[in-house]
């Protein structure tokens, strides 16, 4: 933690020199690659800081950001901080587990620009092999794929990739299986073998069996390291090197104690693996393999059986950690991975890795390999995509509690025990809690409310006892980063909505309409609703003043926009919904201006002093004096980014709240606002989700 960028230094610009770490990634004109800051200067003064950072070039670079590459930079840096909410995948863990110090953009300079390049760099060599499968492959597609099975370059993968992938939970062959590593030990252990056959007299000079082990532990290492060694790669590098450091000390070693030594090894090393899902995935999966099988047949026959009930095993006993990480688990999975595994492991890889070594010993040679290598993946990737759309591939479940992951993974332990341990069956017992979680639902004439972290934007779910609502839905960005497919739907999913009545988009700017469509997509039930109708890229409703409904005693009433201007600006144009309890009542007023204000506040009429979604991100053009005396709200939220180029919200608007006396809670500072109507007094309960989950990694 002390190594991020100090807080003072941030929004700074600094002249950095440091070198490319890792393979670029280029998406809708922006460039982005992990860089080693080795010096920083501020003002013409030295920093004493060094760090790891993640970039972007917005524009084309000056050169090509290779692999090992040393550059001048002038950068604008900033701490690693991320979103906060409710099932939300979590930035600020993952950029400490990964080690990343500060994330920043490069700005325009004379004096960037490329200082030298490594003579020699095996990233280099990475991307020289994608760039010959990417040549070599006809169907851009295949070729993402045959990349990602082959050296664990992902970045040609899609949303949609990721989503089939995860729907046949297959998501580990594409991010380097160590069942790959192990083919690759597998080839080493025959290489040697050819040797020994063709030349035995080696024999009696180097001990077969010890040179074997070594073999395979250096094919295992050399593939490991073309794949980026990720955490299942290196956790079965490790294992085959405990297996072979024992061969070659003539010691025996169990299964259960390589993966100790592997455990203990990635500790020793890199103690902040344990922030990764992979860690815990590959030990905890590894281990329930070695629990159920190591002491079944060997051979063929253990072999065939390690690849069918081995598939069950996994899907059973990682069901409770993929639902706490991922919030999601697949029912197909098993299936799915029955026939990928050996498929993708023995038959597409292997093939993939032929075609790579003609790449790099004769080129010309590798054209035909890697065309069938791609026929195969098509083949593949097409059954899985049709098992994608079965029944169960997504399975979702309300956040998991941590009771209840520790009940469901001590249950999977003591389903899977022996033959002779009484009662197997009932660990089944203890899945309970996980698949059946207690859900906390608002009384009649009560509702819930959370103002989402989505940064520059905005996006609310409303719920009654038994109806949701979407209010917004955050930005879709170029890179096709959209925050209503990774904040909203998985926010959703978590708080236990598995079924949404109404998606209300204020109006059409990308801030707030950007993530609709896959909100539209996940539950295309919905009702939709929009004050720009005209101007969304779905269809949707024209949202006017005087629409009205009632869900489980709860009213919701739209204050605006009047059916009269239409010369209004877009911001005017925002539904502004009101939604009113027994005993309090939420107004979500969009980006409203002051000249729409006036109108708002006199629909508003009489009752509890509500809570108000403070008007364009709290904007100068919005937030009147008169407006908030009018309105008296008893909290302020508003939705804004973290160091947002606007300035929101502007500190004249929080000085206006300030003198009327009421509370603002930002979500760029707090995270998610979460807020509890109950239908009696007190008129509500806030929560900030910065404070209600604190971690240390968190800012």
């Amino acid at each position: 933690m002390d190594a991020r960028l100090p807080k003072d230094w941030e929004g700074q610009d600094f002249r950095v020199v440091g070198h490319v770490v890792g393979l670029a990634q280029t998406k809708a004109g922006a460039t982005s690659v992990q860089f080693d800051i080795e010096q920083a200067t501020h003002d013409g003064q030295t920093m004493a800081w060094q760090g790891r950072a993640r970039i972007s070039w917005y524009g084309k670079p000056s050169a090509e950001p290779e692999p090992c590459s040393r550059w001048q930079l002038l950068l604008r840096l900033r701490r690693p901080r991320g979103t906060i909410n409710p099932g939300g995948a979590d930035s600020e863990r993952s950029a400490l587990a990964h080690g990343i110090a500060a994330i920043g953009y490069v700005r325009d300079d004379p004096g960037n620009g490329r200082l030298s390049v490594a003579p020699w760099c095996l990233d280099r060599l990475r991307g020289s092999l994608t760039d010959g499968i990417q040549a070599r492959v006809r169907d851009p597609h295949d070729a993402a794929l045959l990349r990602a099975f082959t050296v664990g370059d992902t970045r040609g993968l899609e949303r949609h990739d990721w989503d089939v992938a995860r729907a046949n939970g297959v998501s580990h062959l594409i991010a380097i299986s160590g069942f790959h590593v192990g083919v690759a030990a597998v080839f080493g252990v025959w290489s040697c073998y050819a040797v020994y056959w063709l030349w035995p007299w080696l024999a009696l000079r180097c001990p077969r069996v010890q040179v074997q082990a070594m073999s395979a532990l250096a094919a295992a290492s050399a593939y490991g390291a073309l794949a980026g060694l990720g955490m299942p790669t290196v956790r079965t590098m490790l294992m085959i090197g405990a297996f072979a450091l024992a061969r070659c000390s003539r010691r025996a070693a169990g299964s259960a104690h390589a993966l100790a030594m592997a455990m203990i090894a990635i500790l020793l090393v890199n103690p902040t693996a344990v922030l990764e899902a992979g860690f815990w995935l590959s030990f905890v999966g590894v281990a329930f393999l070695i629990l159920c099988m190591d002491a079944k047949g060997r051979g063929l026959r253990g072999f065939l059986r390690e690849l069918t009930l081995g598939q069950i095993v996994m899907t059973v006993a990682l069901l409770p950690l993929t639902m706490w990480f991922f919030g999601e688990a697949s029912l197909v999975g098993a299936l799915s991975n029955l026939v990928a595994v050996p498929f993708v492991s023995f038959v597409i890889v292997p093939c993939a890795l032929l075609g790579m070594l003609f790449l790099m010993i004769c080129p010309p040679l590798a054209a035909p390999v890697l065309r069938v290598a791609e026929w195969l993946t098509h083949a593949q990737w097409w059954m899985l995509e049709q098992s994608a759309t079965w029944p169960g591939a997504h399975w979702y479940l309300p956040a998991v509690a941590p009771w209840a992951l520790v009940f469901a993974t001590l249950g999977a332990v003591w389903l899977f025990m022996p033959r002779g341990v009484p009662l197997r069956m009932l660990g089944v017992l203890l899945f309970l809690p996980l698949l059946w979680p207690v859900r906390h639902l608002p009384s009649a004439g009560a509702f819930q409310a959370w103002v989402l972290d989505v940064g520059q934007g905005l996006a609310v779910i409303v719920r009654t006892r038994d109806h949701a609502l979407v209010y917004d839905a955050g930005a879709r960005y170029p890179s096709e980063y959209d925050l209503g497919a990774a904040v909203v739907i998985p926010s959703l999913y978590a708080l236990g909505i598995d079924r949404l009545d109404m998606l209300m988009i204020s109006h059409a700017d990308n801030d707030h309409a950007g993530g609709a469509p896959a909100v539209a997509a996940a539950f295309p039930a919905a009702q939709r609703y929009s004050g720009e109708p005209g101007r969304m890229s779905i269809s949707m409703a024209q949202c006017l003043a005087g629409q009205q409904w009632i869900w489980d005693d709860v009213r919701f009433r739209v204050l605006s926009p009047a059916a009269t201007t239409p010369n209004a600006s877009a911001n005017d144009h925002s539904c502004v919904l009101l939604v009113e309890g027994r005993a309090g009542r939420l107004l979500l007023t969009g980006d409203i201006a002051m000249d729409t204000e006036p109108s708002v506040a006199t629909s508003l009429g009489p009752g509890p002093r509500p809570v108000l979604q403070v008007p364009h991100h709290g904007s100068n053009g919005s937030s009147s004096a008169d407006f908030i005396t009018a309105v008296q709200p008893e909290l302020a939220v508003v939705s804004a980014g973290w160091r947002n180029r606007f300035g929101h919200p502007r500190p004249e608007v929080m000085q206006r709240y300030a003198a009327a006396g009421v509370p603002v809670f930002n979500t760029a500072v707090d995270g998610a606002v979460q807020i509890e109507f109950p239908a009696a007094a007190p008129t509500y309960v806030a929560a900030r989700w910065r404070l209600l989950q604190r971690r240390y990694w968190r800012e």
